[in-house]
C-alpha cells in the first residue's frame, strides 16, 4: 500500500485521543478533554475499515464519555453485546477511578492502611499491576497516587517542591498486598493510582465480553488504547492510526495492521500546561515526583494484550529512546513505534507499522 493522506485516513481508527478518568502510570496515558467538534470526530473513527464488504451488516456503534475520555464501542453483533459492553464500561468507571468516591480504589486510598474488601476484578488489576512494578523495578508504580493527586494538568496546578518531596516518600508498591478480595496499603499516606493500566485491562475485558456473547468483530476505541476483536466482517484486518505527536489532533504518523489485538498510544502532548515559563508533561517520574525528564516524545505497542501495551507504553518514556527499543526489540510481546525529541521515528526491528506521508 502506498502512502496516504492523513485526511484520508481518519476512517479507519485513531489511536491517541482522550483521557483516563483514573489518572495514570506515572500520571498517566492520557490526552486533554475533547472539543464538542473533536468528540463529534472521535464518534466516527475506528467504525468501519477500507475494504469492509459491502454485504456485511452494518456494524453497531455507541459512543459515550466514559475515563473522562470520548470512547467508541464499534460491534458487528446483537444489540445485547453493545448494550452489555457500554455497562460494563460503566462498571469499572465507578470501580477502579480514584476520583468516583465510593469506588473500590477511593476506599482503598482512604482506608489510611486498613483491609479493604474489593471486587474481584479490582483484586485483579492490582494484583496484574504489581507484576508489572517489580518487573520495571518500580519504574512503573502504582503507588504514585500520593503524587499524582499532587498534580492537576487540566487546571494547570503545580504543587511545591516540598509537598512533591513528602509525597515520594509513600511511594513503594511492594506495601501493596492483594488476599483474595482484600486490598491494604502497608503505608497509610500511601495511595494508589491505577491510570497506567486501567484502559488497557478495560479493553481485554470488553473483548472477553463480547467474545462470549458470540461477536466475532469489534473495535473499541477507550482513546489511547484501540483494540479489535478479530478482523473486519471481511476477514482483512484492521487498521490502526497514530497520533502524530507534533501535528493537530486528527493527524496520523503511522498506521499499522491489527487483527485481534490491540494499539496502544501514550504521548507527551496528551496533557500538558506552562507555568512560569516552564512547559510541564503529564507523564510523572515515580522517583522524583516530577514530570519525566525524557527524549521519548510518543510511544505505540502493538501486542495482543492491551494491558500489557497500556503499562509498557508510558514506562518506555522513563526508559529513554535507546533502552526503549532495545526493551521492545527484545520482548516477543511487542511491535513498537517509537518519536523521538528530534522528530525522529523509529520502528521496532519486525514492526509492521506504515510511515504516512502528508500528502
Amino acid at each position: 500500500m502506498g502512502a496516504i493522506s492523513r485526511r484520508q485516513f481518519v476512517c479507519w481508527g485513531l489511536a491517541g485521543a482522550g483521557l483516563a478518568a483514573t489518572g495514570g502510570l506515572l500520571s498517566g496515558c492520557a490526552s486533554a478533554p475533547a472539543s464538542a467538534d473533536e468528540e463529534a470526530s472521535a464518534a466516527s473513527l475506528a467504525q468501519t475499515g477500507d475494504g469492509a464488504s459491502a454485504a456485511s451488516a452494518d456494524p453497531l456503534t455507541a459512543t459515550e464519555f466514559l475515563f473522562d475520555t470520548v470512547i467508541t464501542l464499534t460491534v458487528y453483533g446483537p444489540q445485547e453485546a453493545l448494550d452489555a459492553a457500554v455497562e460494563r464500561c460503566r462498571y469499572f468507571e465507578n470501580t477502579f477511578s480514584r476520583t468516583v468516591e465510593g469506588s473500590d480504589v477511593w476506599r482503598i486510598n482512604e482506608a489510611a492502611g486498613q483491609p479493604v474488601e474489593v471486587a474481584s476484578e479490582t483484586a485483579d488489576i492490582i494484583t496484574q499491576a504489581l507484576g508489572y512494578c517489580a518487573a520495571s523495578e518500580g519504574l512503573f508504580d502504582i503507588t504514585i497516587g500520593s503524587v499524582s493527586t499532587l498534580w492537576d494538568f487540566k487546571e494547570g496546578v503545580r504543587p511545591d517542591d516540598e509537598a512533591i518531596a513528602e509525597a515520594i516518600k509513600h511511594i513503594d508498591y511492594r506495601g501493596v498486598t492483594v488476599t483474595g478480595s482484600t486490598v491494604q496499603l502497608a503505608d497509610p499516606a500511601a495511595k494508589i493510582d491505577l491510570g497506567g493500566i486501567a484502559k488497557g485491562y478495560i479493553a481485554d475485558d470488553l473483548k472477553r465480553l463480547l467474545a462470549e456473547q458470540g461477536v466475532e468483530s469489534a473495535c473499541l476505541n477507550l482513546g489511547g488504547n484501540v483494540a479489535v476483536l478479530g478482523a473486519k466482517p471481511d476477514g482483512s484486518p484492521w487498521k490502526v492510526g497514530i497520533q502524530d505527536p507534533n501535528g493537530a489532533a486528527q493527524d496520523v504518523i503511522a498506521a499499522v495492521p491489527c487483527v485481534d489485538g490491540s494499539v496502544v498510544t501514550s504521548g507527551l502532548y496528551e496533557r500538558q500546561f506552562v507555568q512560569d515559563g516552564t512547559l510541564y508533561y503529564h507523564i510523572l517520574d515515580p522517583r522524583t515526583g516530577y514530570p519525566v525528564e525524557t527524549d521519548v516524545v510518543s510511544s505505540s505497542l502493538l501486542t495482543d494484550s492491551s494491558t500489557d501495551g497500556d503499562a509498557y507504553a508510558t514506562l518506555l518514556f522513563l526508559m529513554g529512546r535507546d533502552e526503549a527499543l532495545t526493551l521492545v526489540n527484545g520482548d516477543e510481546r511487542f511491535e513498537g513505534l517509537v518519536v523521538d525529541d528530534a522528530g525522529t521515528v523509529t520502528l521496532s526491528s519486525q514492526a509492521p507499522f506504515e510511515l504516512i506521508e502528508e500528502a
